[in-house]
């Protein structure tokens, strides 16, 4: 009986033990911090749809602060929120106020932290997620024209590799048509533009041939930066009767110098899209960015969700267009609104 007492004894001591080492595994584990929890999020993210309440992780790099990139940055997370479920996808929100170098590095960090997919809103951020990473999903938006910004030649809808997205143009010939029918004397329009994003000489291309068909004269003006908008506008101003100016970031960012060049001399502006019209413009033939970029958000939640192929997934653009004009410019410079324009709403 002794013996017995005995052995019952180590054999309890024995089960105590193992169950301590068990719980002392488990501590260590969690203590372990972000290497187990990482591991655990990437095998989940990994799998499909709204089961299983996995996060995701989406980082977005915005080209520089306005109003149009704005929009459509909240339009992408409102359409991810909705679709993924609060608290199933994180955003790692970074601005790279225009500049190249900080555009990189945002990329980069995403790149190296292996995020589930990164939005590209505007062109230099998805030209440099281009070049940052073959693997991970890129979508775009407030994108102009995915091929000019790619380099691809052969365009069909998509672009074969990781990368789709959303357009933010707006039909050029209908805002050439605008500045026919709100301007009918223009004899020659100044083409505003910073030469350092392709897809504003993209649309200023288009516009010019739609300015050729209609015989009226034209010419490029070009700032490099911000820098330059002022001599640049001022040079334009001179022997043009009225200026374009399409979806360009520099621009957008700097309507007030436009304005206060263009408003006393009372030259009026067509605008490539409504931020750049309220701020110098007298009208737009705009989309809505808000749109562009809730569609994109669609899109993300078809690639990381339901498993959808980006490589072939085509460029969506906005669902419409509308006619709007700068109630507050156009009765400065006397210009008469037919009844089909809707007024933007300005400070």
């Amino acid at each position: 009986m002794k013996l017995k007492k005995i052995l019952a004894i180590m054999m309890a001591a024995s089960m105590a033990a193992a169950m301590a080492a068990c719980g002392g595994n488990s501590q260590s584990a969690s203590d372990s911090g972000s290497g187990s929890e990482s591991n655990t999020e990437e095998s989940s993210s990994s799998e499909s749809g709204e089961g299983g309440g996995q996060t995701y992780t989406i980082g977005i790099c915005q080209q520089m602060e306005h109003d149009a990139l704005d929009q459509a940055t909240q339009g992408f997370m409102d359409a991810c929120n909705e679709l993924f479920g609060e608290g199933n996808v994180e955003f790692d929100q970074q601005n790279a106020q225009g500049e190249q170098a900080m555009c990189s590095t945002i990329i980069n960090n995403f790149v190296s932290s292996d995020v589930d997919l990164i939005l590209a809103n505007a062109t230099l951020p998805l030209q440099t997620a281009a070049q940052a990473t073959a693997d991970i999903p890129i979508l775009g938006t407030s994108v102009t024209d995915y091929a000019t910004a790619l380099g691809i030649d052969d365009w069909t809808g998509a672009t074969g590799v990781n990368i789709s997205g959303t357009s933010d143009l707006a039909p050029i010939d209908q805002q050439e048509a605008m500045l026919k029918e709100l301007l009918p004397d223009t004899q020659k329009v100044g083409i505003l533009y910073c030469s350092a994003e392709p897809n504003s000489q993209y649309q200023a291309q288009l516009f010019e041939e739609a300015l050729e068909a209609d015989g009226i004269a034209y010419e490029e003006y070009t700032a490099a930066d911000s820098n330059e908008i002022q001599t640049v506008v001022n040079s334009a101003i001179e022997t043009c009767d009225a200026l374009y100016i399409p979806t360009d970031n520099t621009m957008a960012s700097n309507t007030q110098i436009v304005n206060n060049i263009c408003m006393p001399a009372k030259i009026p502006v067509i605008a490539g899209e409504q931020g750049i019209c309220s701020g110098c413009g007298i009208a737009t033939l705009s989309i809505s960015y808000y749109d562009i970029g809730y569609t994109a958000g669609e899109m993300a939640y078809q690639v990381l969700a339901e498993g959808a192929d980006i490589t072939t997934m085509e460029i969506q653009t906005a669902p419409e267009v509308t006619k709007m004009y700068n109630p507050t410019i156009c009765e400065e410079l006397g210009i008469e609104i037919p009844e089909d324009y809707t007024a933007i709403e300005t400070e």
